[in-house]
């Protein structure tokens, strides 16, 4: 992670912008003291465009917003959030054409009861607003009145450790964490974001408050999941979340992967670590949100399907279809959708063998019609998959499983080309047999059209109506169907 060291004087240039002489003039007529802080400050020394702004101001942000609205004019839309003391005024961006938002709080200082992460607030000065803050390096401020217009006001170091790559907490980690535990979290996925070191305490602390994890709702858990998934190298947030105890807390399915049994001398893979491994793969493709979530769930299912076998050694027989029956009882507990997002999910970790098994063997057309069938629209994000968990050790074995994925792919290419939904639903339908044989809907009717689909997909005739009725004629006689 590159990081800038600028001077007072270079941070006034970076924001000689209208906008913060306009917020400057603003808080002076006012008389408040009011800086940029969090993010967006942190987002300077890191060289990364924000559009986000965070200002604190000493004394009332709903009024500085208030009074700043006024300034813009139409320009702007002011929102209130009286019960939070917080206020957000959105301003037409004529660079991008997009809107630029600045939220305004009042300096405070915080206390907790021990059963909510909701604080008491009391009004407080810009020190106080510091200590409160999550991390050194999201407790910066650059002050916006004229008279020290860009200076820096660091008080825990938050310069220092982006140099260092360090996420520490500003004041008594187990005060931190204890009072808002969704801090644990989050403090995770900065490290993971910015491939950064949790110094050693901050770390402690971790493993120490994990239990207060447990008043956080899942939905806001499952949000930091989200974004830390979403980083380039999502491993690393993972790894820190069985380290720390938190996963076996929040998601004691994938925790419980991080486990090795050695029998009579073998021993199986770790799956923990090599589910990490294809969901990197799988990032470094820059797929979406649910393809990694189906990386990370692929081998969910081998915990439970393990088995000895004193010929075979390890196996985990069906652990793709116990996987796939695991995805919706783990979407609706970490509060996921459970729409066609899950159903994604769920087919992509029931089918992530089929493509191995194909690529193992002989790659036949019929094998891969098969496959296209059931992956559907789904078929190029499973090959992705499938491709990202090509794991060995066995370099001659990779390179024959990435040769074989080609062939498939090819294979897969053609059958586009030539309209593959066409080519593999049966031209007789099953309303047809139901018309010819006069017959209801009925278990006789889904015989007949699995037998013309099976017939179609192992290439045995054409997707040709001649052809098919002759195999469906002599399907009907053995079953004792007459046509009409």
């Amino acid at each position: 992670m590159k990081v800038r060291n600028y001077s007072d004087a270079e941070l006034a240039e970076i924001l000689d912008k209208d906008i913060f002489h306009l917020i400057s003039d603003v808080a002076d007529e006012m008389h408040m003291e009011c800086y940029l802080v969090g993010g967006y400050v942190r987002d300077i020394f890191l060289d990364q465009a924000s559009d986000d702004i965070d200002c604190v101001v000493v004394g009332s942000g709903i009024e500085m917003a208030s009074a700043l609205k006024k300034r813009l004019g139409r320009r702007a839309y002011l929102s209130v959030f009286k019960n939070f003391g917080t206020a957000q005024v959105k301003v037409a961006n004529a660079n991008q054409g997009l809107p630029l938002e600045i939220e305004f709080v009042g300096a405070r200082k915080e206390s907790y009861h021990r059963d909510s992460r909701k604080p008491i607030v009391e009004d407080g000065t810009l020190e106080d607003d510091q200590n409160r803050r999550d991390f050194t390096i999201n407790a910066m401020a650059i002050c916006l009145n004229k008279e020290h217009f860009g200076e820096l006001v660091d008080p825990f170091g938050g310069l220092d450790d982006l140099w260092d790559g360090i996420i520490r907490t500003p004041l008594d980690p187990d005060i931190t964490f204890s009072d808002d535990p969704l801090r644990m979290l989050r403090c995770i996925r900065f490290a993971t974001r910015f491939n950064f070191m949790i110094e050693e305490e901050t770390f402690n602390a971790l493993e120490r408050n994990v239990e207060r994890l447990r008043i956080i709702s899942k939905e806001r858990i499952c949000d930091e999941l989200n974004k830390i998934l979403m980083t380039k190298t999502p491993s690393r947030g993972f790894v820190d979340l069985q380290r720390s105890g938190i996963l076996a807390l929040i998601f004691p399915e994938l925790a419980a992967m991080d486990n090795v049994e050695e029998r009579n001398g073998k021993k199986h893979k770790n799956n923990f670590y090599h589910t990490l491994e294809v969901l990197d793969n799988v990032a470094k493709k820059d797929t979406s949100l649910w393809l990694r979530w189906a990386a990370l769930l692929h081998d969910i299912g081998k915990p439970r399907s393990k088995r000895w076998d004193n010929s075979a050694g390890w196996t985990f027989h069906s652990h793709n279809y116990i996987g796939a029956k695991m995805v919706p009882g783990i979407f609706n507990r970490l509060k996921l959708p459970q729409d066609a997002k899950m159903k994604y999910v769920q087919k992509m970790v029931e089918l992530h063998m089929r493509p191995i098994n194909i690529a193992d063997d002989e790659v036949t057309d019929s094998a891969v019609r098969r496959l296209v069938n059931d992956a559907g629209d789904d078929i190029d994000d499973l090959m992705t998959l499938c491709e990202a968990d090509i794991t060995s050790k066995n370099e001659v074995r990779k390179a024959r499983f990435r040769e074989n994925y080609q062939l498939v792919r090819e294979k897969i290419a053609d059958l586009k080309e030539r309209d593959y939904k066409r080519l593999l639903q049966p031209v007789i339908d099953g309303n047809e047999i139901m018309e010819m044989f006069h017959l209801p809907p009925s278990k006789e009717v889904g015989i007949l059209k699995a037998y013309l689909k099976d017939a179609v997909l192992d290439g045995i005739v054409a997707n040709e109506r001649e052809p098919l009725m002759q195999l469906l004629t002599a399907k009907a006689q053995e079953m004792g169907l007459a046509l009409s």
